[in-house]
């Protein structure tokens, strides 16, 4: 089998990042505990709700406010909590659309609805348009999606909506955790470290597939083999 399909994150990988941002905003706002329930790797239920689409963002503002002991308006709020999505580089989309040419392209987020108001404001700011139809087969944001990462589950759902195989599709993620997450769901999964960038997506299937060929050469060696013993 070889790579035919890639699903990508968004924050991370495509559009930048940075958490301190967010947890800066808010100390100024007077919220100095922001970091105690909110981190990338680990965050309070209410964040999990939130991004899953179980309560508005009405909701969410109201007992984040309350976690924090803050009392601000919603625009403070909203650019407190926007602060973290930085550049949206062209570049990295139409790397992606080229892609297509011979691969199904996949998005999957774990985002929220102002995150992802905030993300198509950025798009059209710096590239002049604000959908990423022309991009992607089909785009997952888990607050529409009813899912999130690194739920197996969630992944699973991808694959069997789409109709395409698990051992066929490539999972990239700046996070560890959903890494494992899609591992479990039987997807092959590269991480994004500082060192490697959604343009190395060519060199990860690559290696893929070339592994996933010694798998096979070493299995039909083994059969051989097998055989070789039973005509003796």
């Amino acid at each position: 089998m070889t790579i035919k399909n890639i699903i990508f994150h968004l924050g991370g990988v495509i559009i930048d990042i940075d958490y301190n941002r967010t947890s800066e905003a808010f100390r100024k706002l007077g919220a100095f505990n922001f970091d105690a329930i909110y981190t990338q790797s680990k965050q309070d239920n209410l964040f999990d709700n939130y991004e899953v689409g179980k309560i508005s963002s009405n909701i969410f503002r109201d007992a984040l406010t309350k976690k924090l002991d803050i009392s601000v308006k919603n625009e403070e709020f909203d650019n407190a909590w926007n602060a973290m999505l930085l550049d949206l580089p062209k570049n990295r989309l139409d790397f992606i659309k080229n892609l297509r040419k011979n691969y199904k392209i996949f998005l999957f987020s774990n985002t929220n609805e102002i995150h992802l108001r905030k993300v198509f404001d950025i798009c059209q700011k710096q590239n002049g348009f604000n959908t990423f139809d022309n991009y992607f087969d089909k785009e997952y944001y888990s607050n529409i999606f009813g899912k999130k990462k690194p739920s197996p589950d969630a992944f699973i759902s991808i694959l069997n909506e789409n109709n395409i195989e698990a051992n066929e599709t490539l999972f990239i993620d700046d996070s560890m955790q959903h890494i494992l997450g899609a591992r479990q769901a039987g997807l092959h999964a590269t991480h994004l470290s500082n060192e490697k960038s959604i343009f190395h997506t060519v060199s990860f299937i690559e290696n893929v597939n070339n592994s996933q060929l010694k798998e096979e050469k070493s299995d039909l060696n083994l059969a051989r083999s097998n055989c070789k013993v039973l005509a003796s």
